[in-house]
């Protein structure tokens, strides 16, 4: 069964960090494209970050370009988003999502709140 878990979330200030994590079980993630995917309170989930296969490569939202870093460890079947220089827009549910056999994955979701 696959399932996705993601962890990490919570209260950061403005300008801090946080990394986010995304535990895959039931399939091997060497083989598939990663993402993260946002939805803040009262509006559509959107595309945050994407990883290939291998981590070779790399795409961000433009807003989150230069703050936030996706990275995958294969070995542990985990993907990760390091996010610096927090800002309050940044506050949403984040989940992590594979597209495997013609399926859509989605994980629980994990809280970001950035105020002061």
């Amino acid at each position: 069964q696959v399932q996705l878990v993601e962890s990490g979330g919570g209260l950061a200030q403005p300008g801090g960090a946080l990394r986010l994590s995304c535990a895959a079980s039931g399939f091997t993630i060497s083989s598939y494209y990663m993402k993260w995917y946002r939805q803040a309170p009262g509006k559509e989930r959107e595309w945050v970050a994407s990883i290939s296969s291998n981590g070779g490569s790399t795409n961000y939202l433009d807003s989150v370009k230069g703050r936030f870093t996706i990275s995958r460890d294969n070995v542990k079947n985990t993907v990760y988003l390091q996010m610096n220089s927090l800002k309050p827009e940044d506050t949403a549910v984040y989940y992590c999502n594979v597209f495997r056999l013609g399926r859509i994955y989605w994980g629980q979701g994990t809280q970001v709140t950035v105020s002061s």
